[in-house]
């Protein structure tokens, strides 16, 4: 590890749950939904109509803009409808509703090319759009768009396999149950960028993972090295990551490909080789079922578009207790009030909690003691950030670099006061891209009306 990064906390992890529990395969649901937008960007248009019958990894909605990517049905089956359904971001989304035949009937049109190893780096970049790959870390953007940006800038491929958030263990099941499958993306990887070593990251809480890992790139005379870095939440935020694993430091405002790094999480890594040599698009994903409101807790191998209960109900159910149910870790997840509303690329974990261990103060109170700063590792200043938020002073929040916030939940697990930091700067963030949307609009109405005139 080159350096540390800047601020940080260390949470007790809580993975001891599921972090031995083998993946189970989730019964298939009798009905999915499949969202239209499940990823960083433009949301697809359908591609289906009500009364079409369709086949798993069946393109079900086609991407409308560079930055998007398609979405493809996880079971066969009959649509039954297209129509804005509840999503897991709590709002209606378009989506295609599949009724289960449970035949399980592949799509014909879903096989490998015929020499996967002969293909150009434009053949496998299109692969990967077309297989509607994302970040699978939670972050979901368009993994081609990354790949296609970051040609002839990146020097250093970096494979994300900290998952530092408590809970979460399905990348962990990942690494130990499905080695072969991500030494095969990192491989993909490396011909791709045309780097001659790829680094793979892997927090010590997982050295199995990364022992077993290092005896795959021995075995398959793979072109990368796998390093095991101390334990330190955000650590597999990918700036951050970049910083330990390279020393080099994301400006302000920028990106990886801008210090030369490109990152991609394991599954997201697994699934490039899957699609090039499988030819299987995303379907399905791991999603870790944790918490103490969970009655059996476990890895589950999940067709895309199931709803939260599905989950839940494999898992024993929950307990009477409780109050709150989230999906995502409980640093950057995001509370979930129907259960009907479906899981999607980005899910990772859905997690229950029970008891006492409800924080939340209904009057918080900053007490000046400034931890929030301390463990920011963006160097920002939450405190002040909040103020401002609060005082709906938007042109000071922006200056003090609210949209840099990686959204990690550092400043809000430190607060003695229960302040409500990130909430807080998300709705800032909302705020500004609003004013900024509402200042477009009036300039180009002001230009409209003098032309007119």
């Amino acid at each position: 590890m080159a350096q540390a990064f800047f601020g940080g906390i260390h949470p007790n992890d809580m993975k001891a749950a599921t972090n031995k529990k083998p993946i189970e395969k989730l019964p298939p649901p009798a009905r999915v939904v499949i969202p239209m937008s499940m990823h960083i960007g433009a949301p697809c248009k359908p591609c289906v109509k009500k009364g079409d019958q369709v086949t798993v990894g069946q393109m079900v909605g086609e991407a409308a803009a560079f930055v998007s990517a398609p979405v493809h049905a996880s079971i066969s089956g009959t649509v039954v409808a297209v129509e804005p359904r509840i999503h897991f971001n709590g709002l209606p989304v378009m989506s295609v509703v599949i009724e289960n035949d449970f035949n399980d009937t592949p799509c014909p049109e879903a096989v490998p090319p015929e020499n996967p190893d002969s293909l150009t780096v434009e053949q496998l970049t299109d692969i990967v759009r077309k297989s509607g790959i994302v970040g699978m870390g939670g972050a979901t953007f368009p993994t081609s768009v990354k790949i296609s940006s970051g040609l002839g800038k990146v020097d250093t491929v970096i494979i994300n396999g900290s998952e530092c958030e408590p809970y979460i263990t399905s990348d962990h099941r990942y690494m130990l149950e499905y080695p072969e499958e991500i030494i095969g993306g990192v491989k993909l990887l490396a011909k791709i960028f045309g780097v001659d070593k790829v680094h793979i990251a892997v927090e010590a809480n997982k050295q199995n993972a990364a022992d077993l890992l290092r005896l795959k790139v021995e075995e398959e005379k793979a072109p990368a090295v796998v390093d095991v870095l101390h334990c330190r939440y955000p650590q597999g935020a990918e700036k951050q990551l970049c910083q330990s694993i390279t020393g080099r430091q994301v400006p302000p405002g920028g990106l990886p490909a801008a210090i030369g790094c490109a990152v991609f999480n394991v599954v997201t890594t697994a699934a490039i080789y899957r699609a090039v040599y499988l030819g299987k698009p995303v379907t399905h994903r791991v999603v870790t079922v944790s918490g103490s409101g969970v009655n059996e807790p476990k890895n589950l191998l999940c067709p895309i578009g199931t709803p939260i209960r599905e989950l839940l109900d494999a898992c024993g159910g929950v307990k009477k207790e409780t109050f709150k149910i989230m999906m995502g870790g409980p640093m950057m997840g995001h509370v979930q009030y129907d259960m009907e509303a479906p899981i999607g690329k980005g899910t990772n974990a859905i997690l229950a909690f029970a008891g006492d261990e409800e924080r939340t103060e209904e009057y918080p109170a900053c007490i000046r003691c400034g931890k929030c700063v301390s463990v920011c590792p963006m160097h920002l200043q939450p405190v002040f950030m909040y103020q401002y938020e609060r005082a709906g002073k938007l042109e000071e929040l922006e200056k003090a670099n609210v949209l840099d916030c990686i959204e990690c939940g550092a400043c809000t697990y430190i607060c003695p006061g229960r302040l409500h930091l990130v909430q807080t700067f998300r709705t800032g963030k909302q705020k500004i891209m609003n004013a900024r949307a509402a200042a477009k609009a009036a300039a180009e109405a002001a230009a409209k009306a003098a032309e007119a005139k």
